[in-house]
């Protein structure tokens, strides 16, 4: 059965908590790229797929990681046989078909991709191929969307603000318990009054800054451990490797969160 009108119309399921989707359309109509900004899980993925399957639009996702360079992205000369020819890069391949590009995580690749970024980002939204000697203008339909969390290793995976400028941009945090209560129960068809609990586990571990996690309990994990729940695990059980075991390896801190899962549920 459909959960919702976007299920019955094919769409990803998301949620919008403030004006998002229309900044989205109006970025899209006036050709300017976005950025994505905010912690892990938050939906900012979700977000990209839902606004692009909405608007019929082709999408082009790139998980980008510390690895990613600018030939990743633009595409390189392979050698087959005898003959050497191009292969067009995930960046490439949007620019020519006009599709929406999504760097997820942007701030992990390496600075030559952030550079190649640069003459799509202004007026002039043109890929420039060194490589292959050719400038490839991009279509009305191309739109350069890509996502960070300014939180995670704070100082080290930032984006410089020189880049951060060319870029409009939407910040997203976790919603508030009434709606992140209707998204945990609208992806996973579990008991109203146990994901109110899951979403109150939530906010108690995001209030625990003394725990000394890397990341919080993002509203992806609180979906996972619901859909187990759903399915008839445990609730304790569902927690723990839900949520306790992803949030940290650490023996103390992992007894910590336990604790606090004992006193929800």
């Amino acid at each position: 059965m459909p959960q919702n009108a976007d299920d019955a119309n094919g769409l990803p399921y998301y949620k919008p908590v403030g004006r998002e989707c229309e900044v989205f359309e109006h970025a899209y109509k006036n050709r300017l790229p976005l950025l994505l900004k905010g912690p892990t899980g938050s939906g900012k993925s979700r977000f990209v797929e839902y606004m692009s399957a909405k608007m019929k639009l082709p999408m082009i996702t790139v998980s980008c990681h510390d690895e990613t360079s600018a030939v990743d992205l633009l595409g390189r000369y392979l050698v087959k046989g005898s003959e050497t020819t191009w292969q067009d890069g995930p960046m490439t391949r949007a620019c020519r078909t006009g599709a929406v590009l999504y760097l997820d995580e942007i701030a992990e690749a390496r600075p030559d991709t952030i550079v190649a970024l640069h003459s799509l980002t202004d007026h002039r939204r043109i890929l420039y191929l060194d490589r292959h000697d050719e400038e490839i203008a991009a279509p009305p339909t191309f739109m350069l969307i890509a996502s960070f969390n300014p939180g995670y290793q704070k100082g080290w995976k930032e984006l410089k603000a020189s880049t951060r400028q060319r870029f409009v941009s939407i910040e997203f945090q976790y919603p508030s318990e009434a709606v992140e209560s209707e998204i945990v129960r609208a992806e996973s068809n579990l008991d109203l009054s146990q994901v109110k609990l899951l979403v109150q586990l939530a906010g108690r571990i995001r209030n625990l800054a003394e725990l000394g996690l890397a990341e919080t309990v993002s509203t992806r994990l609180l979906v996972s451990t619901a859909k187990l729940m759903a399915d008839g695990l445990p609730a304790r059980l569902a927690c723990d490797v839900g949520i306790v075991q992803p949030l940290t390896d650490d023996a103390e801190t992992g007894a910590a969160v336990r604790d606090v899962v004992a006193l929800v549920f």
